[in-house]
């Protein structure tokens, strides 16, 4: 049995225990303070005096135990809690830094590899792994490396919210009114809405989490999923503007050339790297390393590894196709426009690879939140560039201006619908 929820339920196996060495409950970062509580709910305790259950509890926890005897790997645990109540708890002791914790199950059966298990019924039981709140009592069943994200979430969300409230009849506007650029604002919207989603679905979860130590599993993949189709289309676009601008500057160096150019070419890379990043986005949202709340992780796994690469490469190839716009452009305006584009798009492709890189700094329990919370922001300041570049009412009007009806919302229709 493996479970990453903080509060869990199930049964007590002798039989997976013998198999395992110890069968495996779960894990659990408690804070550095010695106010960490392990509560423990049997169903049958009589049961378990006369099977001589214990829970073990083991501090970082490696690999090399897996190499030990039966017995040598039991005698190894920092703390045994012998079972022996209907409910039972047990202070975690004080540590000089946030440890990983990992509750293995075992009892006499366990290491005696001769002797017939009798067909007992299997003990029930539900387990709670507490830390202390900012009061000091232990009631927080999010472990160290968690702590903070449904904070964040929070206060995320109430970004959301304020910023809606005050763009959203300009944006509204500017979508209604159309233009070669239209395709573009309605993705960054979507992309963005998707965003808001997925951090919605993030914040359900954590807020029950919170009182259960269970949460609902369901909102948190829904909330992997959002964000998954969030950057899918989001770089679908950036690959799709910068290949179609590279190549239609050749056939058409005056005549609308910051407008979304599609050809079979770009369309093909765009395609094809979106499809890459959904595959390894999909491999790594699931692979069995990824069991936390959240979207993003400190890329262990071969997934995550080649995620990174692959943003990186799709970064040296964005910035070798801007270049080339950027170096041959003789309007100062539009080269302003390509560079503003270039920083809103390198921020939002480059902005995970640095912080995975980066985040090696930060203690263990402090990387996955880095990572997670740095991205978030990151990807959100980059949409918000990549919207002012596109409605802004300097750069973006007198840019259009020069390139006749090439963006929406130009001078020269401002003029006309006035005239009318």
């Amino acid at each position: 049995m493996e479970a990453s929820a903080k509060t869990v339920s199930g049964h007590l196996k002798s039989e997976m225990a013998r198999k395992n060495k110890g069968q495996f409950i779960t894990n659990f970062m408690f804070h550095q303070a010695g106010d960490g509580l392990v509560v423990c709910k049997l169903g049958h305790p009589s049961l378990a005096v006369e099977k001589e259950a214990r829970l073990l509890l083991y501090r970082d926890m490696d690999s090399d135990m897996d190499h030990l005897s039966c017995s040598e790997k039991l005698a190894r645990a920092q703390l045994i809690v012998p079972l022996r109540h209907g409910e039972q708890n047990e202070t975690i002791p004080h540590q000089s830094s946030p440890v990983l914790w990992q509750l293995l199950y075992a009892d006499t059966y366990t290491c005696q590899e001769g002797s017939v298990i009798p067909s007992h019924a299997d003990l029930s039981f539900t387990i709670l792994l507490l830390n202390a709140d900012s009061a000091g009592n232990p009631l927080e069943h999010f472990s160290a490396e968690e702590a903070g994200l449904h904070s964040f979430f929070s206060l995320l969300l109430l970004s959301y919210f304020v910023a809606s409230c005050i763009y959203v009849k300009p944006l509204y506007q500017a979508l209604k009114k159309g233009g070669p650029m239209h395709t573009v604002l309605k993705v960054l919207t979507t992309a963005l809405a998707l965003q808001g989603c997925s951090a919605f679905c993030n914040y359900i979860h954590l807020a029950r989490y919170s009182r259960d130590g269970e949460g609902l599993p369901v909102m948190g993949r829904l909330a992997e999923f959002w964000d998954m189709v969030s950057q899918i289309s989001m770089l679908y676009t950036l690959l799709s503007l910068c290949m179609g601008w590279t190549l239609s500057r050749g056939h058409k160096p005056q005549s609308r050339p910051l407008q979304w150019e599609r050809s079979p070419a770009s369309t093909a890379v765009a395609v094809g790297g979106v499809l890459t990043q959904g595959l390894l986005l999909l491999l790594e949202q699931y692979s069995a390393s990824s069991l936390e709340h959240h979207s993003y992780h400190g890329q262990q796994s071969l997934p995550g590894v080649l995620l990174v690469a692959l943003r990186l490469l799709l970064a040296l190839l964005l910035a070798s196709i801007l270049y080339q716009i950027i170096s041959t452009e003789r309007s100062t305006l539009k080269r302003d426009f390509y560079l503003c584009f270039a920083k809103g798009c390198f921020l939002w492709i480059l902005c995970h690879p640095v912080l995975v890189l980066t985040s090696s700094v930060f203690n263990k329990h402090q990387q996955d939140k880095v990572i997670t919370i740095g991205v978030i922001l990151c990807q959100s300041i980059s949409m918000v560039v990549l919207y002012q570049l596109f409605l802004s009412r300097s750069l973006y009007w007198e840019v259009s201006s020069l390139s006749s009806v090439s963006l929406p919302l130009t001078m020269s229709r401002a003029h006309n619908r006035a005239g009318y």
